[in-house]
């Protein structure tokens, strides 16, 4: 296997505890963590990761104080005009993840601009969910198929979740020493390997994502084979893809191969 994920999810904990250890009001550690994940979605790029998805706010944050959440929603406003301009010039995809239904209208139109100013890129996509839940988006997934008529199976199901546009992730990163999925990415994440490291994430740098990638080069991915059966799993797909990087080795395919064991 490659040791670079194609798709990289990060679960971006400790904003608020890196502000209060620095006796700052929380949303300046929001704010400590956009920077963190402007760098990030830059040293993604450079290592040839070509989607990253992040947990930018869940649909149980709505919880928190008052103050908290009104910080984070104003900060999402300013963020989308003053950092979108320079993403898209990065080749930055963004699509943002998860239900608007409670978002404003001034806050979700930014969103749709924001895809559309971007959609033509195709360097690094960047999902970021807002607004979202693994639960809900199963249930989501499920309520579009029986509108639609369909069979709930697990191929359909996949295809009618909101990630669907993007392979599930290979690595899934949490910062802040906790030790949980805390309801992300609950569907697509059932094989992939995780890593939690005890930094918060406004100090999230490119050694630390080094540190990440390296755990990540040194494990065998089997969904469920035996050792020898995933070795052989991972040559075939690696000899079906030598062809078109042979072809043209300065251009990788933005959407990786199908996913060959669910």
């Amino acid at each position: 296997m490659t040791s670079v994920p194609h798709h990289l999810a990060i679960v971006m904990d400790g904003n608020g505890r890196w502000a209060t250890r620095r006796f700052l009001p929380r949303v300046a550690g929001h704010r400590q963590g956009l920077e963190a994940l402007r760098r990030c979605a830059r040293d993604c790029a450079e290592r040839g990761v070509r989607v990253l998805t992040v947990f930018a706010f869940s649909s149980e944050n709505w919880a928190r104080p008052a103050d908290e959440v009104s910080g984070l929603m104003d900060l999402l406003a300013s963020a989308l005009s003053r950092e979108v301009p320079e993403l898209s010039r990065q080749g930055v995809q963004l699509h943002f993840v998860g239900d608007t239904a409670g978002l404003t209208e001034r806050v979700a139109d930014g969103l749709r601009r924001a895809e559309q100013a971007t959609a033509h890129n195709q360097r690094l996509v960047l999902n970021v969910c807002f607004n979202y839940g693994g639960r809900w988006d199963i249930a989501q997934a499920a309520a579009k198929l029986v509108a639609q008529g369909r069979e709930i199976t697990p191929d359909n199901l996949d295809g009618a979740m909101a990630l669907a546009h993007v392979p599930h992730p290979d690595m899934l990163i949490r910062t802040g020493g906790e030790l949980r999925l805390s309801n992300f990415l609950l569907w697509q994440c059932a094989y992939s390997e995780l890593v939690f490291t005890d930094c918060l994430w406004p100090d999230f740098d490119g050694a630390r994502l080094d540190d990440a990638l390296a755990q990540y080069a040194q494990r065998q991915r089997r969904f469920g084979l035996a050792p020898e059966q995933a070795q052989t799993l991972a040559k075939h797909t690696l000899a079906q893809a030598a062809p078109s990087v042979a072809a043209n080795p300065a251009v990788t395919p933005l959407v990786a191969a199908p996913r060959a064991v669910a």
